[in-house]
């Protein structure tokens, strides 16, 4: 009998999803393994496997839908032997059809089952653009997206999806053959239902859409997230601060010691290259695996005291960040801990991570040094009890054995959650902390 495909859960919260795009056509044959689809989260772009062997009898929800509920129907398998006469799209199997808004629905022949038409439009990270005319341009979120962070005008391009549907594809083309680019123009009048600025009223604001002072832009899934989880920590969590600074000289010089050190293939790329941040996870891992009792998660009915050190490191991509994770930094050498962060750190920009690579976690690192800060404090990222914020490492005065002296140092600022993690017990961790960035040797024992 025909095989529903449905659209997964790809983490604990999903709720829905964006169907981005279908690396498999109906008449094609797959087994079970075969990648069909690509689905974007509001954190990631994942693949989607096939879980049996057989024919695509029918493609339900075409690519670049978005809003896709969890567990909605969005192909059929077929057995051997099975035509396309057996295929019932009307919810066998507990899966539902998704629910797209109506303008995203392409014509369908009178002898396909009919995709029900939610009442209410589903929400999308960028609006689709209208031609002078009026008349709507067919595109999927991600080119929405990319179109509108590489500045293209989606009017002038020409789309190879179905029904003629800018797709992915299409923005790199662009991109390759650098045409499309947007001309300034004026920002279009505001909608009626925005709402007016702090201060200003509705005259104020829709002065300013029609002198082309600021435009609106909806904001994503991604977005959205980032803002929610931040403001319940924030809210939720008593943060308090603990700031020490760190030497960094004899760091820097094991550091260049040990990439010269690394052995090369034939091509004469080096097994590792270690960065300060490889050398500052494995430092706070060991720092947690010191001070256990630092090493916690706070629950309203538990302390949850972990048994391993889980390093999460905020990575910034288009439109948000996102926090791959070192699982069992403690136990890890530096030169496995850079190759998995850089690893991650790739896959992470090209937003590839599987949820089990972003979510959980003990700690986190944010590092913001490369780019000339000095010092600042982060926001604790639930479950975490701790996250430590890092500054740039630059040449200061230091006064040594009573004289002065000239030293690279670098201020770091570990933000926690008092619920669970004291004064006393934040700073042994950062005493902890400074005494493996200051003597670096003992990380390698």
């Amino acid at each position: 009998m025909p095989i529903n495909i449905t659209m997964p859960a790809l983490s604990p919260t999903m709720e829905e999803g964006n169907l981005a795009k279908w690396l498999v056509k109906e008449g094609d044959k797959v087994s079970a393994g075969d990648v069909i689809a690509e689905i974007e989260t509001d954190k990631a772009t994942m693949e989607v496997e096939a879980v049996d062997e057989g024919t695509v009898g029918k493609i339900v929800v075409p690519e670049g839908t978005a809003g896709v509920k969890v567990n909605a129907l969005i192909a059929v398998l077929l057995e051997d032997g099975e035509d396309a006469g057996a295929i019932d799209t009307s919810g066998g199997g507990g899966a539902s059809a998704a629910a797209p808004s109506a303008d995203k629905v392409p014509a369908v022949p009178n002898s396909a089952p009919a995709i029900e038409v939610g009442a209410k439009a589903v929400s999308d990270p960028v609006p689709a653009p209208k031609t002078s005319g009026g008349e709507r341009i067919f595109s999927s979120p991600l080119a929405r997206r990319l179109a509108q962070l590489n500045g293209l005008d989606l009017k002038a391009l020409s789309g190879s999806g179905p029904h003629g549907r800018i797709v992915k594809r299409d923005i790199e083309a662009a991109l390759a053959a650098g045409t499309g680019k947007a001309a300034p123009a004026a920002a279009e009048a505001p909608k009626a239902a925005a709402a007016p600025a702090a201060g200003q009223s509705a005259d104020q604001v829709l002065k300013l859409f029609e002198e082309g002072s600021y435009e609106l832009v909806q904001h994503d899934g991604m977005r959205k997230t980032i803002a929610k989880r931040l403001t319940e920590s924030k809210q939720t969590i008593p943060h308090f601060y603990v700031t020490v600074d760190c030497e960094l000289d004899a760091l820097l010089a094991l550091r260049a010691q040990l990439n010269d050190s690394a052995s090369k293939d034939k091509d004469d790329k080096p097994a590792y290259k270690l960065s300060v941040n490889d050398m500052i996870i494995k430092a706070l891992a060991l720092s947690l695996r010191d001070v256990p009792d630092a090493n916690v998660s706070w629950t309203d009915s538990d302390m949850v005291m972990h048994k391993h050190a889980d390093v999460g490191v905020a990575v910034s991509i288009p439109g948000g960040l996102i926090t791959p994770i070192i699982r069992r930094a403690e136990e890890k050498s530096l030169s496995v801990i850079s190759n998995e962060m850089k690893d991650l750190g790739k896959r992470a920009k090209e937003r590839k991570l599987k949820p089990e690579e972003y979510q959980g976690g003990t700690t986190a690192v944010s590092n913001m040094g490369m780019m000339g800060v000095k010092n600042f404090s982060a926001v604790v990222n639930p479950p975490h009890a701790t996250i430590l914020a890092i500054g740039a490492g630059e040449q200061r005065a230091v006064v040594k054995d009573g004289e002065l002296a000239v030293a690279t140092v670098m201020s770091v600022t570990l933000s926690t959650d008092h619920r669970c993690v004291d004064g006393a017990l934040g700073a042994s961790v950062l005493g902890a902390f400074r005494g493996y960035i200051e003597n670096p040797m003992s990380m390698l024992v």
